[in-house]
């Protein structure tokens, strides 16, 4: 049997779905001793049931346990409420904004400083994705400069007595940029592969075969030591590629520091300056740092109060690393030297990634599930939360002052979606 809830803020009401009972069954949600619905749900004849529980305006944000007690025949389980913080919408008249909506499915976004271009990309539902481009904008106006298309992907094996399946294309989700060798590189996550794309005109210099990296998630590219580096999130290890040959080096395999851990690398980031590369970890408490020249993990960093941790921003102002959560709903400011968390900020609700703007010195970090853009200054405060549409998904800074985000949709048609947007600070 399980129990699921979407988005819940203190005040709210938890809508509940659950199924995997056997019909009939009665079901009992309890907080400690405090039953929390008097008259019990009923599961249908599916074994399924969905109903609603009003949360009071001052349940604490965090992750409450909550036992699930079922008769005919008794058993029990333990359910966990995720209460998310309800920030909210201020400071935007202190932002100049500009937005525009490119194609549908955006991903992730990369600056180049050589060719002055954002690039994005983006992949329109599951596989097979037969819907994805890697799109070339002007970041001032944000119109299209260049599309290409990915070549079609291989095929899957057919499951016995099943007729073939379609490939769909090599779909892209994560994008570094190659300003040293004028490329663009991508993960095609659903076929466990990367790509390199030419920055002029989007062409297709090197498309690698399928299994060339465990469902890859991010890349990024040092272009001063010539190294790419791909988050393998379907492993324990980041993939390293020869920028210029396109060739692969020897794999990074990080090792949890926890007893019985799994470190799953997910976001990256590199103090480019100390030659430093940066992960976390979402299915351990810990961020990795890397020194890129020897390719070898320096150290393994405890961080408390990160469950499921996604996103990482590197600030080279304040040499301090950046990690957001998507379980715990926080920004954590460490001094990666000494691996004290300096800061824990609540901001948002399902937080997936960082950028850092250089300029300013505030943090952005996009809030999926609550829709918001939370900006953090370097003493841990929240200096703003900005709207950021449905589901935002990806912030990235420019390092001249603009960061810009995108976000996903609803559907085909929902206008707050699939938005390109340039976020600067207005000079007081």
């Amino acid at each position: 049997m399980s129990l699921k809830s979407q988005l819940v803020t203190p005040g709210s009401t938890a809508e509940l779905a659950g199924e995997g009972f056997k019909p009939g069954q009665r079901v009992t949600l309890l907080r400690g001793t405090t039953v929390l619905n008097p008259q019990a749900w009923v599961a249908d004849g599916e074994g399924r049931f969905s109903a609603s529980v009003a949360l009071p305006q001052d349940a604490a944000p965090g992750r409450h346990p909550l036992l699930v007690r079922v008769d005919s025949p008794d058993a029990a389980a333990v359910f966990t409420l995720k209460v998310s913080p309800d920030l909210p919408l201020q400071g935007a008249s202190g932002f100049a904004v500009r937005d525009a909506h490119v194609v549908r499915g955006l991903y992730q976004s990369g600056y180049s400083a050589a060719s002055n271009a954002l690039f994005v990309t983006s992949a329109v539902g599951r596989p097979p994705v037969t819907q994805s481009e890697l799109v070339k904008l002007d970041p001032r106006t944000l119109k299209v400069q260049a599309r290409a298309t990915p070549a079609p992907a291989p095929a899957p094996p057919a499951a016995a007595g099943q007729p073939p399946r379609d490939g769909g294309v090599y779909a892209v989700y994560g994008v570094g940029v190659d300003d040293a060798n004028g490329n663009v590189w991508v993960t095609n996550t659903r076929q466990d592969s990367i790509a390199v794309y030419r920055q002029s005109d989007l062409s297709l210099v090197k498309q690698f075969p399928v299994g060339t990296v465990s469902h890859a998630r991010d890349v990024l590219v040092d272009a001063q030591r010539g190294k790419a580096f791909v988050s393998a999130t379907g492993g324990n290890h980041i993939a390293v590629f020869d920028a210029a040959t396109l060739q692969p080096a020897a794999d990074i395999e990080i090792a949890s520091s926890l007893r019985g851990g799994q470190f799953t690398p997910m976001s990256l980031a590199l103090d480019a300056e100390a030659g430093k590369l940066y992960t976390v970890s979402i299915s351990s408490p810990e961020a990795a740092v890397i020194d890129v020249a020897s390719g070898k993990v320096e150290k393994v960093i405890p961080l408390s109060n990160a469950e499921s941790a996604s996103g990482v921003a590197w600030d080279a102002g304040a040499k301090r690393l950046l990690v957001a959560s998507q379980g715990s709903d926080n920004l954590l400011i460490v001094d990666p030297a000494s691996g004290r968390i300096e800061h824990d900020v609540a901001v948002g609700a399902a937080p997936l990634n960082i950028a850092v703007d250089p300029v300013s010195g505030l943090a952005y970090v996009s809030s999926r599930a609550s829709g918001n853009l939370a900006v953090v200054d370097r003493s841990g405060t929240l200096v703003a939360n900005l709207d950021g549409g449905t589901f935002p998904n990806h912030v990235h800074a420019d390092g001249k002052g603009s960061v810009f985000a995108v976000n996903k949709s609803q559907g085909e048609n929902d206008p707050r979606g699939d938005r390109v947007t340039r976020i600067e600070k207005r000079a007081r």
